[in-house]
C-alpha cells in the first residue's frame, strides 16, 4: 500500500491511508490544511433529480458532436459538396468531392475589391463626421479626418497604376476627389454641417451606384463561370451534390453567392440540397459550415425515423405547438395575432424575403 501511495502522490496517499486504516474520513480527522476548503455538502433529492435529468441534454450535445464526425465522413464519401463563404474579397467557393482533395476556386478579380474599397471610403467618411453634426464645439473629429484625408490622397495618387478598366477610372477618381474636397472644407472651416454633408452625399450617390453595379457584374460573372464549370465537371454527380452559403441579417436578401448557386440547381433543390445558413458575422470557417450542413442532413434521418417526415428537423420542433400557444395567449390578452402563414415542411421557397409589395426594391428604384 505504501508504494502505491507514494506513486500516486500526497492527496491519493491520504485517501489510501484512510481507506487502509478503516477509519472514516470525517472533517474532524482531516489535517488542518484541509479544513478551510472542505465542508459538508448537502443536496435535496429534488436538486439531484433535476441535475441528473438536465445532464441528459448536455450529454446529448456531447454525443452529437462525436457522431457528427462520423456523419460528415459518410456524407463526404458519397456526395459532392460546395461551400460558398462570404468574404471581403467577393466570396470563397470550395468543392469537396468523394475521395479527392478539396478544390478552392480562384478569387474574384482584384478590381472587385478596388471598386468596393473606393465606394466604402465614402461611406466610412460619413461614419466619421455624422456623430458630430449636433456638436459644433467638439473638434475631436479633426485628427481622424486629417489622417483619413492622407490615406485618401495616397489612394488617388495610385489609382492609375491599379488593374482597373480605363473606362472605370474616371468615376473612381471623381469619388476620391470629392471625398478629399469635402474633408478639406471641413478641416478649413472647423465645422461639419448637415447641409454640407447632404450636398456631398447627393454628389456622390450616382457615382457610388456605378461602382456598385460594376462590382456586382464582376463578382457574378466570375462565380457563374466557376459554378458552371464545376457542374460540367461533376456531370451526373451534380444531382447528388449539396451546396450551402452563409449569410448575416443584412445579406440574406438577394444573397449573391446563394443566388448564383441557385441558377445551377433545380427549384426543388432549394432548402433540400441547396441551403442558406445564417451566421452571426460576415465571415465564417469551412469547418463551421461543414458542421452546420452535417447536422442539418443528419437530423433529417432522425426526423424521418421518429416522426415520419424527412424535412421536419429543418424546423423548430416546438414551433407548431408554440404557434398555437401564442394564438391562445393572444386570445387571453385580446390582442391581434401577428404570425406568418404556415409553410409545409420541406418547402422549396427561397429562404429570403419573397413577398412582393410597394416601395423601392433596389438602388435603381431610389431617386
Amino acid at each position: 500500500m505504501r508504494i502505491v501511495a507514494i506513486a500516486l502522490g500526497g492527496a491519493c496517499a491520504l485517501l489510501l491511508s484512510l481507506a487502509g486504516s478503516g477509519r472514516s474520513a470525517h472533517a474532524d480527522e482531516l489535517p488542518s490544511y484541509f479544513k478551510e476548503i472542505v465542508g459538508a455538502e448537502t443536496a435535496s433529492p429534488a436538486e439531484i433529480g433535476t441535475k441528473n435529468i438536465l445532464q441528459l441534454n448536455t450529454t446529448m450535445f456531447e454525443l452529437y458532436a462525436d457522431a457528427g464526425q462520423v456523419f460528415r465522413k459518410n456524407i463526404l464519401a458519397h456526395h459532392p459538396l460546395i461551400l460558398g463563404l462570404f468574404s471581403g474579397a467577393g466570396g470563397r467557393f470550395i468543392l469537396y468531392r468523394p475521395g479527392m482533395a478539396p478544390i478552392d476556386a480562384p478569387s474574384v478579380p482584384i478590381v472587385y475589391q478596388l471598386l468596393k474599397s473606393v465606394a466604402h471610403s465614402t461611406m466610412a467618411l460619413g461614419e466619421v463626421v455624422v456623430p458630430y453634426l449636433n456638436s459644433p464645439g467638439d473638434l475631436t473629429w479633426r485628427s481622424s479626418l486629417a489622417a483619413y484625408r492622407d490615406r485618401m490622397q495616397f489612394a488617388l495618387d495610385g489609382l492609375d497604376a491599379t488593374p482597373m478598366r480605363d473606362d472605370w477610372r474616371p468615376n473612381n477618381r471623381n469619388i476620391l476627389q470629392n471625398n478629399i474636397a469635402f474633408m478639406d472644407e471641413c478641416l478649413k472651416t472647423n465645422a461639419i454641417s448637415a447641409d454640407a454633408l447632404q450636398e456631398f452625399a447627393k454628389k456622390q450617390s450616382p457615382l457610388l451606384k456605378k461602382n456598385i453595379t460594376w462590382a456586382a457584374e464582376t463578382q457574378v460573372a466570375h462565380w457563374m463561370e466557376v459554378i458552371g464549370g464545376w457542374k460540367q465537371m461533376l456531370g451526373d454527380e451534380w444531382d447528388r451534390t449539396y451546396a450551402a452559403s452563409n449569410t448575416i441579417y443584412v445579406a440574406r436578401q438577394n444573397n449573391v453567392l446563394f443566388s448564383v448557386l441557385a441558377q445551377f440547381f433545380p427549384p426543388e433543390a432549394i432548402n433540400d440540397r441547396l441551403m442558406l445558413i445564417e451566421t452571426v458575422s460576415f465571415t465564417t470557417t469551412p469547418e463551421d459550415m461543414l458542421d452546420s450542413l452535417t447536422r442539418i442532413i443528419a437530423d433529417r434521418a432522425v426526423g424521418a425515423a421518429f416522426f415520419g417526415d424527412y424535412h421536419l428537423m429543418d424546423y423548430e420542433l416546438m414551433g407548431g405547438d408554440a404557434r398555437q400557444a401564442i394564438i391562445d395567449e393572444d386570445a387571453k390578452r385580446n390582442i391581434a395575432v401577428n404570425l406568418p402563414p404556415q409553410a409545409p415542411f420541406g418547402s422549396h421557397q427561397w429562404p429570403t424575403l419573397i413577398t412582393p409589395g410597394p416601395g423601392a426594391k433596389s438602388l435603381a428604384d431610389l431617386p
